[in-house]
């Protein structure tokens, strides 16, 4: 008989608890998560919202994001889940309401300075303080000016995107004129530009993709310094822009044994974009590099 009183009271207690233990055991049942997970795909927007990733950057959906991240702890859990879904349906709310595309079409420019790095480690910390200041006041006001938006600062180098090709290469010239003043320890940057238009994915405040890479690696294609642009860019802008402009663009040819760039398309044309003033004269060689 007191066996089975105690089976009943332990029964009973395990009743009492049951609640509180079958939300917890069914908020950490791993069937459970999968299901909220795979609902979340069924979902608007991102279904990846929560990954630091998605959540950098500006705007109430990511900062809530980034403090449940931190309050909710467990990431194996269904409650996780669901808050998350409810801030990636607000997120992509957000994004409808100001009728931003997800992924628009976006001129990516990437700049750098033709041998920095050496005459840096030659003419030490303070002064390659002083020209990297100098040249950010120089080359980033005629880019905001036309509206670009500088992604980030990598060094001697920017990234930045503009909705318009033609004004892209507008900003790009008024930079590199505004470049031609600059002048620390007898030392005058070369700016190298490269041009690429197409679809990269928006992360938070950052632009991921295949585009970027491609525009990256047309930079590196302009080894002395100059505008290269990419041949889907170039058939964006109007000859009567270029003209306008006073520049022509020159099918870019690989110098002979040279290794070709990874990380674009085979097909891929590159074109450098030369001043009217800086052609040669009729009979003189012409360029000898060779597309990538």
């Amino acid at each position: 008989m007191p066996d089975e009183t105690a089976t009943a009271l332990a029964s009973s207690a395990s009743r009492r608890r049951s609640p509180g233990q079958w939300l917890r055991s069914t908020n950490h049942s791993p069937g459970v998560v999968a299901f909220v997970r795979r609902a979340r795909r069924l979902l608007p927007g991102d279904p990846e919202f929560g990954d630091p990733l998605s959540t950098a950057g500006d705007g109430g959906p990511r900062a809530a994001a980034r403090a449940a991240d931190r309050l909710l702890g467990d990431r194996d859990a269904a409650s996780r889940e669901v808050s998350l879904g409810v801030l990636q349906v607000w997120q992509a709310l957000t994004e409808a309401v100001s009728r931003r595309p997800v992924n628009p079409e976006v001129t990516l420019v990437f700049t750098d300075l033709v041998g920095f790095s050496t005459w840096s480690l030659e003419a030490g910390d303070d002064a390659t303080l002083a020209l990297l200041r100098r040249v950010a006041r120089a080359v980033e006001p005629p880019l905001l000016d036309a509206g670009g938006h500088i992604v980030k600062r990598m060094g001697d180098g920017i990234m930045a995107v503009f909705r318009d090709p033609a004004v892209a290469v507008r900003a790009v010239l008024a930079a590199r004129e505004a470049l031609s003043a600059v002048e620390v320890a007898g030392y005058t940057p070369r700016m190298r530009v490269g041009i690429h238009t197409g679809r990269p994915q928006r992360l938070a405040a950052d632009w991921l993709g295949i585009d970027v890479n491609i525009a990256a690696r047309v930079m590196e294609r302009a080894t002395k310094g100059g505008i290269m642009i990419s041949g889907p860019t170039l058939d964006l802008i109007p000859q009567s822009e270029l003209d306008a402009l006073g520049v022509v663009a020159k099918r870019a040819r690989r110098p002979m044994f040279s290794s070709k760039l990874t990380g674009i398309p085979p097909d891929l044309a590159i074109y450098r974009l030369k001043p009217r003033k800086e052609l040669p004269a009729f009979g003189d060689a012409p360029e000898t590099e060779q597309q990538a």
